[in-house]
């Protein structure tokens, strides 16, 4: 790519309504349980989403650039697309502050990626799962790097997924893939394209089915690996390749000090010749760790994000990671976590330096 304190958790099962009618929640979001970790500290947090007392902040996306560009009238070297999947798509600097808001609706999910172009100039695609009443599939925006127009909508896909829930890009050569996950665990995979007119052209190359409720995703096209978190069960690799159907491997069962119920967001960093797999383990408000580019996924430990300058995460929906400079604060490496009980407020988003957790991880 382009390149979230904590009391008993309850032992029975919990019906939430804040995010989907038939969510079934194991742990409940936000109880305030903190399990065990390597601990780092955020940097930097975002203002509160504008949905007040809601479990409304969800997925961010990060994007970075070695000059700098202009977003509202704003100098940046990169920016991070976070959702309020009550009322839609926030753009921050690399400072937290809020540098746009697109009032678009409830957009759960959001990914970001480069590889097209349009009007002959290259673009950033943004793609955010999109459960408003009559758009349900992936909503689509350009930013353009070399324009101060911001981030603006350019168009959609549509699906019969009934209730759009994850969405990540990947690349496989010059093609861009954007997958979305359905609440029900349905899979659409699609070839995104430019046609001549200059809008978004989606073919469907692949679908299938998870088992049950998931969300995030993220892939890896280095290992052919698309990574899939179904919440109360795992971690599963299936192939990238839109031919390998739906075979997989399960990489991480939901289990005690590494992966507890629900496992939310998924993301990938690229470090040097490494590059690691991040999940949330929202039941516990952890982070576990994987090294992915050896034949197969190492488990690397987990951290947790304590308080520092801002306040401690909990319950982290969810994350976004990025290697390398992105801008002057974080000069190896990014990683962006919602977090779901924020001390300043409604929810928001926590900017956390690689380098912290390469360093408590040993990695």
């Amino acid at each position: 790519m382009l390149t979230r304190t904590l009391t008993a958790i309850a032992a029975s099962t919990v019906l939430l309504t804040a995010c989907a009618t038939h969510e079934v929640d194991v742990h409940g979001e936000g109880e305030g349980l903190v399990g065990e970790g390597a601990a780092v500290r955020a940097r930097l947090e975002t203002p509160s989403v504008g949905t007040a007392g809601q479990d409304a902040a969800d997925d961010p996306a990060i994007w970075a650039s070695s000059v700098p560009v202009r977003i509202g009238g704003v100098s940046t070297r990169g920016f991070v697309a976070g959702t309020d999947k009550k009322a839609g798509l926030y753009i921050y600097g690399l400072d937290g502050a809020v540098l746009q808001f697109l009032p678009e609706g409830l957009l759960n999910n959001v990914d970001l990626t480069g590889g097209l172009s349009v009007d002959g100039r290259p673009q950033v695609v943004l793609g955010a799962s999109d459960r408003t009443p009559g758009k349900t599939g992936v909503a689509l925006y350009l930013f353009d790097p070399a324009g101060e127009a911001g981030v603006r909508p350019w168009g959609a896909i549509t699906s019969d997924v009934v209730e759009p829930y994850g969405f990540c890009f990947a690349r496989r050569g010059a093609e861009v893939h954007a997958i979305l996950v359905g609440h029900e665990g349905e899979v659409r995979q699609f070839v995104l394209a430019v046609d001549a007119a200059g809008r978004p052209n989606a073919r469907e190359v692949r679908r299938f089915g998870i088992g049950t409720i998931s969300e995030g995703c993220a892939a890896d096209e280095a290992t052919d690996a698309l990574y899939i978190a179904e919440e109360n069960v795992g971690v599963w690799r299936y192939r990238l390749d839109p031919s390998a159907g739906a075979g997989r491997i399960l990489v991480q069962p939901t289990a005690p000090g590494v992966l507890v119920a629900d496992a939310e967001g998924l993301t990938i960093i690229e470090d040097g010749a490494a590059r690691y797999l991040i999940g949330s383990s929202q039941g516990d408000s952890a982070f576990p760790v994987w090294r992915i580019d050896g034949p197969a996924p190492v488990y690397s430990g987990r951290f947790v994000v304590e308080t520092g300058v801002v306040d401690r995460v909990t319950g982290t929906d969810g994350l976004d990671a990025l290697g390398g400079p992105v801008g002057d604060a974080f000069p190896e490496g990014l990683v962006v976590v919602q977090d779901d009980v924020n001390d300043a407020g409604t929810q928001n988003f926590k900017l956390i330096d690689w380098r912290d957790i390469r360093s408590a991880l040993g990695l």
